[in-house]
């Protein structure tokens, strides 16, 4: 990797220093370069001789029409404020590089755009509210930054101009460096997303309250519960990409074996980064024993034949929508007698699960359903004493199933995180809504209250569902999920 001659100190730092001091910072050079300075005819010559690469006549992105509809939607809730959105900065990962960016999901959800430093401003207006995206324009080149600059063009790559933000995204564009002292002068009631960009929530310091900017993460989180049709076809894409993501895996299971579960990692990885944007999540590859650990992601353990291999693993999209799946694969190809004892109970479970999933029914109920199955198996095979609702009652079948039985799913892997526990835990399905059903058994290595033959078996079966209008659309049906359709689809991959 080369060595930018820009320091440490963030361009927006200087920028702010300079704008303080009344003229231009001049950009630091690295501590232990190799080049002293810039002389006078260099910086000079690098000032022109550029062709012209503005980007003209640019057609919206995809979803330009629904992220309107969506800032019009926040708009209605809060006339009169000024709402204050922000996409988040770079994260150092160690001394001078970053952890590769991604935007804040409330920022993505109303613009779409995904680059660092953008903040989207939402300013009361006689109707409604002007909406402004404030973004870093295209590196200086009369100051050098676009090439002195760590965060410069021929450093890290071309950014959009204003001009070409505006076409793209539909809303008109303004420096963001100069957002922060217009923060600073701003009157009236204001809301701002916390967490993401220090610098903004430093302007409004004395203008906002943790309480009111709450509410605005919460409507935020809220009104992504239900899907609008782009949405939907983006978490279509993930699945679609997630399900030859998979079938990836099991094409190379001779070679994890020769490895570790990274090799199933890394070829996961690969199908994400060819196909999408990245993994919407850390992937379990949990072989053997590691499948009862809910969240294994160190993947660093061997994959035997004769074990069960744990995948839980999604694509995420370009425009940051993520499946979530999970199959559980005799590394071998064929399920062991107790294997498929284990996995079968599981599977009924997840068909109880996936058959209450429809619009008007109780979130809680395929979660019901799911651990009502589960708790009859644990029962009949004397693990547990029954009747069943006592168990359920006491949850005591919660020693081998753990966890709840699926969640909402979208731009997070774990969506809608925020929203009120009445409109989510305790609310009601609607068409539109994307969620996970995905029971599991999980059998401990050293759990000395069952029968050897079932410790270290771990089981989970997870599909992506959409509510529709009559029901629910399963998104991840292109991967087999009874047992013996998953030994025939195994086998014709690898033959």
């Amino acid at each position: 990797m080369s060595e930018a001659l820009t320091p440490e100190t963030p361009e927006a730092v200087l920028d702010e220093a300079a704008d303080e001091a009344g003229e231009e910072e001049p950009i630091k050079q690295r501590k232990n370069g190799l080049y002293p300075g810039v002389s006078d005819e260099l910086a000079e010559s690098m000032k022109s001789g550029w062709a012209d690469t503005e980007l003209r006549g640019l057609e919206p992105i995809a979803q330009a029409e629904y992220t309107a509809a969506r800032r019009a939607a926040l708009s209605a809730r809060f006339p009169g404020e000024r709402l204050v959105i922000p996409a988040g900065n770079l994260k150092t990962r160690s001394n001078d590089t970053e952890y590769p960016f991604r935007a804040s999901v409330e920022y993505a959800y109303l613009t779409g755009n995904l680059t660092e430093d953008g903040v989207l401003v939402l300013e009361p207006a006689a109707e409604g509210h002007k909406a402004t995206i404030y973004l870093l324009p295209r590196s200086n080149r009369e100051n050098g930054e676009f090439w002195l600059s760590g965060q410069g063009e021929l450093w890290v790559g071309r950014r959009h101009s204003l001009a070409e933000a505006e076409q793209l995204y539909g809303i008109p564009a303004s420096d963001v460096r100069e957002l922060p002292a217009a923060l600073k002068e701003a009157t009236g009631p204001v809301r701002v997303v916390r967490g993401y960009d220090a610098g903004i929530e430093a302007a409004l310091t004395d203008k906002v309250t943790r309480e009111h900017d709450d509410e605005l993460r919460v409507f935020l989180s809220e009104a992504r519960l239900v899907k609008d049709a782009f949405e939907a076809d983006e978490l279509q894409k993930a699945v679609d990409s997630t399900v030859r993501g998979f079938e990836d895996v099991v094409k190379v299971l001779d070679k994890a074996e020769a490895t570790s579960e990274r090799f199933i990692e890394g070829t996961f990885f690969l199908r994400a980064r060819v196909e999408g944007n990245d993994i919407g999540y850390g992937s379990i590859c949990a072989s053997g024993p590691h499948a009862c650990t809910l969240h294994w992601v160190r993947n660093d353990g061997p994959v035997r034949s004769g074990d069960l291999l744990l995948l839980d693993a999604g694509v995420e999209t370009h425009t940051l929508y993520t499946a979530d799946v999970t199959r559980t694969l005799p590394v071998d190809g064929t399920y062991t007698e107790i294997q498929k004892k284990i996995y079968d109970a599981v599977y009924d479970a997840q068909e109880a699960g996936i058959a209450a999933v429809r619009p008007g029914a109780k979130y809680r109920d395929f979660h019901d359903a799911a651990q009502h199955v589960l708790a009859e198996r644990l029962v009949a095979w004397g693990l547990l004493e029954g009747p069943v609702e006592r168990v359920l009652e006491l949850g005591l079948q919660r020693r081998w199933t753990l966890h709840g039985t699926g969640h909402m799913l979208g731009m997070d892997v774990h969506d809608c995180a925020a929203a009120r526990t009445e409109t989510y835990v305790e609310g009601t399905l609607e068409p539109g809504m994307c969620l996970t059903v995905e029971p599991g058994l999980y059998f401990q290595a050293d759990d000395l209250t069952v029968p050897e033959e079932y410790r270290g078996i771990g089981v989970r079966i997870e599909d992506d569902l959409l509510v529709t209008e009559d029901g629910n659309r399963n998104l991840s049906a292109g991967l087999p999920r009874r047992s013996d359709e998953v030994e025939a689809w195994m086998a014709s991959l690898k033959g």
